[in-house]
C-alpha cells in the first residue's frame, strides 16, 4: 500500500495573529534604535549647580541663608554653589561667618559679581575672594574695604589693622593677591573687572552664567581638609534657592535705624493707649511695633546694656504719664532712649544719629503730651455713667421682687429698691443712689388732687 505524502503545514488563525505581532514589535524597535542614538542626554544626566543671589547688605540674615545653601549643594549632591553678589557691604562679624563657612565647605563655592555695573564692595569683596572661584561680570568693580563705624567714620587703627590682616588671610588662602587684599582694607582701593583678573584678585571675567560655568569647567580646587576636586559645571542645570518670603522680611528688618524706630514708637503707642484708654488701637499697633522691633533684634547683634537701658526708658515715660509733673521722668527717659541707642547694638552696627537724636525728640515730648492729656482726663468732669442718672425717674419692668429692669438714657439697667420693698410693673420710680453696675431706686409718690381754686368773693 503506498504512503501518502503530507501535504504542506498550514498555520492556523492563532499563530498568523502571533506572527503578526512580533514582526510588528521588530519593526518599532529597530525604528526606535536611531532616535534613541541622537537623543540628547535626560536633565538629570547633566550636573547640577545651586544658585542664589545676594543683593543687598550683608547681615546676619545672609549669612545664616548662604551657610544653608552650603548645605543644601552638599546634601543635594551638587557639582557647585553659585552666589551671585552685588553688595555695597555689610557686617564684618556676618562676612567672617561667610568666609569661615567657605573654606570649610566641602562644595565647591562660585561667587560671581554681577549684572554689569554691580560691585562687591566692602564685605563684598572678602566673600569674593574666599570663593573658590571668583568670577565678575564686565562692568563690574571690587575693593573699598576699610571697616567702617556705624555713623560711617572710619574705624579705629585696631579694628583696620585686623581687618587687613584677615582680607591677607583669605588671600593666602586662596592663592590671591595678598598686596590687593592689603591695599583695599588700609587704602581703600577699588578696581574694574579687568584689572581685579590682571592683578590676580579673581580668577574668571564672564558675561553670563553659561560662560561663567563653562569656564569653571575642568578647574580644580582645594576643598575643607585639603581635598581636591575637579570642577564639572559646564552645561549644568541651575537650581535657584532664594530667601524666601519670610527671609525677605527679616532681611528688610535687619536694619539698626528700623529696629530702634519700632521699639521706640511701640513704646510711644503704648504709652497713649496707657494715658487715654480707648477702643485699644494704640496698644494695638504699639504691640505690633515693639513685636517688630524684637525680631530686628534677633537678627542683629545686640548688647544686654542697650536693651536695660531701653526697658528704663520705658519704665520713665510711663512714670510721666502716671504722674505728670514739670517734665523730669520725660527728659531721664529721652537720656536713657539716646543712650540705648548708641549702647544697644555691638560692634560696627549702630544707629544713625540722624534717626537716633529725632526719634528720642519725638518720644520724649510724646510722654509729655501724653502725660498732660492723662492729667486733664483725670480732673475733667463725669459726662457719663451712672452718676448721671441720679435723680432722674423711670418705669419699672421685668420686676422680680425687689430688683427690676428701668430704660434710662437709652440702655437697660437693672435697679433695686432703696429699702427692700417690692417693685411692681408699670411703677415709676427716682434713681437715688448707684452700686457698682446696679442703680438704687425709691417709689416715686403718685400725684395728689390738685388744691381747689379759691372762689372769688362778691363785691
Amino acid at each position: 500500500m503506498q504512503q501518502q505524502r503530507p501535504g504542506p503545514a498550514r498555520l492556523t488563525p492563532a499563530a498568523l495573529r502571533l506572527s503578526v505581532r512580533a514582526l510588528l514589535a521588530l519593526l518599532v524597535c529597530l525604528l526606535a534604535l536611531p532616535a534613541a542614538a541622537d537623543r540628547p542626554a535626560q536633565p538629570q544626566d547633566r550636573p547640577t549647580v545651586l544658585a542664589t543671589r545676594v543683593d543687598d547688605t550683608v547681615t546676619p540674615v545672609i549669612a545664616a541663608h548662604i551657610e544653608d545653601g552650603i548645605r543644601e549643594a552638599g546634601r543635594e549632591g551638587h557639582a557647585a554653589l553659585l552666589v551671585e553678589l552685588n553688595t555695597p557691604g555689610g557686617l564684618l562679624t556676618s562676612t567672617r561667618e561667610i568666609v569661615q563657612g567657605f573654606f570649610a565647605s566641602d562644595v565647591p563655592v562660585i561667587v560671581y559679581v554681577a549684572p554689569s555695573g554691580a560691585r562687591a564692595a566692602s564685605a563684598g569683596a572678602y566673600i569674593t575672594m574666599a570663593a573658590h572661584i571668583a568670577a565678575m561680570a564686565p562692568g563690574t568693580h571690587i575693593g573699598a574695604g576699610t571697616p567702617v563705624t556705624g555713623e560711617g567714620e572710619t574705624a579705629s587703627e585696631k579694628v583696620v589693622n585686623d581687618s587687613a590682616a584677615f582680607a591677607v588671610a583669605i588671600a593666602e588662602q586662596r592663592g590671591r593677591n595678598v598686596e590687593f587684599a592689603d591695599d583695599m582694607v588700609r587704602d581703600g582701593i577699588s578696581v574694574s573687572d579687568r584689572e581685579a583678573l590682571r592683578r590676580g584678585v579673581t580668577d574668571i571675567t564672564a558675561a553670563s552664567r553659561t560662560e561663567l560655568l563653562a569656564a569653571a569647567d575642568g578647574r580644580t580646587v582645594t576643598l575643607a581638609q585639603g581635598q581636591q576636586t575637579v570642577l564639572d559645571t559646564a552645561g549644568a542645570q541651575i537650581d535657584e534657592y532664594g530667601l524666601g518670603f519670610f527671609g525677605e522680611v527679616r532681611q528688610l528688618l535687619a536694619s539698626p535705624e528700623l529696629a530702634f524706630l519700632f521699639l521706640s514708637l511701640g513704646t510711644l503707642a503704648v504709652i497713649y493707649e496707657l494715658a487715654s484708654p480707648g477702643m485699644g488701637f494704640g496698644g494695638i499697633i504699639g504691640a505690633i511695633l515693639l513685636i517688630l522691633g524684637f525680631v530686628a533684634l534677633s537678627v542683629l547683634p545686640f548688647n544686654a546694656a542697650g536693651l536695660l537701658l531701653l526697658g528704663l526708658a520705658a519704665a520713665l515715660f510711663a512714670g510721666e504719664v502716671l504722674t505728670p509733673g514739670v517734665g523730669v521722668f520725660a527728659a531721664g527717659g529721652t537720656v536713657a532712649l539716646v543712650l540705648s541707642g548708641v549702647f544697644l547694638f555691638r560692634g560696627e552696627t549702630g544707629v544713625d544719629p540722624a534717626v537716633l537724636w529725632p526719634t528720642a525728640l519725638v518720644v520724649g515730648g510724646g510722654s509729655v503730651l501724653a502725660g498732660r492729656l492723662a492729667w486733664r482726663a483725670r480732673r475733667a468732669p463725669v459726662t457719663s455713667g451712672g452718676e448721671l442718672l441720679i435723680g432722674q425717674e423711670a418705669t419699672v419692668a421685668a420686676a422680680r421682687g425687689d430688683r427690676a429692669q428701668v430704660l434710662l438714657e437709652g440702655a437697660w439697667w437693672t435697679v433695686r429698691s432703696r429699702d427692700g420693698s417690692a417693685l411692681a410693673n408699670g411703677a415709676r420710680v427716682r434713681v437715688v443712689d448707684r452700686e457698682d453696675l446696679d442703680l438704687v431706686v425709691e417709689p416715686v409718690p403718685p400725684p395728689g388732687p390738685s388744691p381747689p381754686h379759691p372762689k372769688e368773693s362778691p363785691s
